[in-house]
């Protein structure tokens, strides 16, 4: 029979924040081990199943038998959908300009002729 295996568990709590945890478990151990062992979480089963974990960036149940060198990672719900985040940025700096044309600042720039006024930029 093989030794224990050596994975890890990451968690990121907030934007730039990572908590790393490296386990040994025994062979046959699953994802749900893995995150009762790590002390991260509480030890009911109801916290862990609310939770979206997956193995190396893919989705993986709770039930999943781990094998050696794998990495657990705990994913947290997106705040802002993704689509409507690019939304708000488009409509914040507006029409994107022809290759080789800089919107200077203060000033507007004519797309259809590629010319700058001096009348300040809406």
């Amino acid at each position: 029979m093989s030794g224990p295996l050596a994975v890890e568990v990451a968690l990121s709590p907030g934007p730039r924040q990572v908590r790393l945890v490296a386990l040994s478990l025994p062979p046959g151990a699953t994802v749900a081990d893995a995150l009762r062992a790590s002390g991260l979480f509480a030890q009911d089963d109801a916290a862990l199943s609310t939770l979206h974990v997956g193995i190396w960036g893919r989705k993986a149940p709770l039930d999943a038998v781990l094998r050696e060198g794998d990495r657990i990672e705990c994913y947290r719900a997106l705040k802002v959908d993704p689509k409507e985040a690019r939304r708000v940025r488009y409509r914040a700096h507006g029409e994107k300009l022809p290759k080789g044309i800089h919107r200077p600042r203060g000033r507007a720039v004519d797309l259809a002729q590629g010319q700058v006024s001096d009348e300040p930029a809406d």
